[in-house]
C-alpha cells in the first residue's frame, strides 16, 4: 500500500484511519448507458468493483465496510432489472463471497429485511454469516432490502413489544438502549460515508447511524471507482476536525 501511496503522492496516517466506512454504490446504470450497454452490465461491473474495494479495504486495515447493495425502494424498478439483480446476488455469493470465505479472514454480515428475499438467497446469506462469524479481518456489512426509515420503525415496534411485555421500563429508554434494536446494534457508527456518481443525498441509508458521520462525495460512477478514490476520501477525512457537537 505504501508504494501505491507514494506513486499517487498521497499520505495516509495509519493512526487516524477511520474504523468504519460506508459506501452508497451508485451510478451503475448511468455507467452502462454511457457505453450503450444494458443496466444489468453496469450492475455486473459494479459487483466486480465491490470485490476489488473489499480486498483493498482489508489490505489497508479497515475494520468495517458497509455497502448499500439493494434498498427497500429498489423493488420499484422494472421487474426484469430486479430479477437480474437477484440473480447477480446469487452469483456473487456463490463465487466472490465463497472465494472470500475460503481465502481470507473477511467476515460477512447482512443488514436489512432479508425475509422478503427468495429462500435460496436467504440461505446463502445465513451460510456466509455463520461460516465467517469467528473471522478476524475486515467486516463487510452488506445492506440488502435495507431502508433507514424501515429499520427505525422496526426497532420502535420491537421496543414497544418489549415495553408491553414488561421487559423494558419506558423510563430506561435512551440512545444506547435504542441502538440495541437496530440491525447494527453491535457495529460502530460509520466514521465516513462515501457516495460516488455525483448525487449528494443519503437515500434512506443508515439514518440513525450517520448522525456524526463525515461525508465524501465524488462525480465518479461506482464501476469507475478506484483504490485511489478510497484513499483520497480517507486522506480528506483525516484533515477534518471532528467535534461531535463540542468545541475544541
Amino acid at each position: 500500500m505504501f508504494e501505491f501511496l507514494k506513486k499517487k503522492k498521497m499520505y495516509i496516517d495509519k493512526s487516524k484511519m477511520p474504523a468504519h466506512i460506508a459506501i452508497i454504490m451508485d451510478g451503475n446504470g448511468r455507467w452502462a448507458r454511457k457505453r450503450g450497454l444494458p443496466r444489468s452490465a453496469g450492475h455486473r461491473f459494479g459487483a466486480q468493483k465491490l470485490k476489488e474495494i473489499v480486498l483493498f479495504a482489508d489490505e489497508i486495515g479497515l475494520k468495517y465496510l458497509t455497502v448499500y447493495a439493494f434498498s427497500t425502494e429498489n423493488w420499484k424498478r422494472p421487474k426484469d432489472e430486479v430479477e437480474n439483480l437477484m440473480n447477480l446476488l446469487r452469483e456473487f455469493f456463490d463465487t466472490e463471497i465463497e472465494n472470500l470465505i475460503n481465502k481470507t479472514q473477511i467476515k460477512i454480515r447482512v443488514i436489512g429485511d432479508i425475509s422478503k428475499l427468495d429462500r435460496d438467497i436467504q440461505n446463502r446469506i445465513l451460510s456466509a454469516e455463520e461460516r465467517t462469524k469467528d473471522k478476524t479481518g475486515l467486516c463487510v456489512v452488506i445492506a440488502l432490502n435495507y431502508g433507514g426509515r424501515n429499520e427505525i420503525i422496526n426497532a420502535v415496534k420491537n421496543l414497544a413489544m418489549d415495553i408491553k411485555s414488561g421487559k423494558i421500563d419506558i423510563k430506561d429508554i435512551d440512545e444506547n438502549l435504542f441502538r440495541n434494536y437496530l440491525y447494527t446494534k453491535d457495529i460502530p457508527d460509520p466514521d465516513l460515508l462515501i457516495r460516488p456518481s455525483g448525487e449528494m443525498r443519503v437515500s434512506n441509508f443508515l439514518l440513525w447511524q450517520i448522525s456524526y458521520t463525515e461525508f465524501w462525495f465524488s462525480n465518479v460512477l461506482w464501476p469507475d471507482f478506484k483504490k485511489e478514490h478510497l484513499l483520497k476520501a480517507i486522506e480528506d477525512y483525516q484533515k477534518r476536525e471532528r467535534r461531535f457537537g463540542g468545541v475544541k
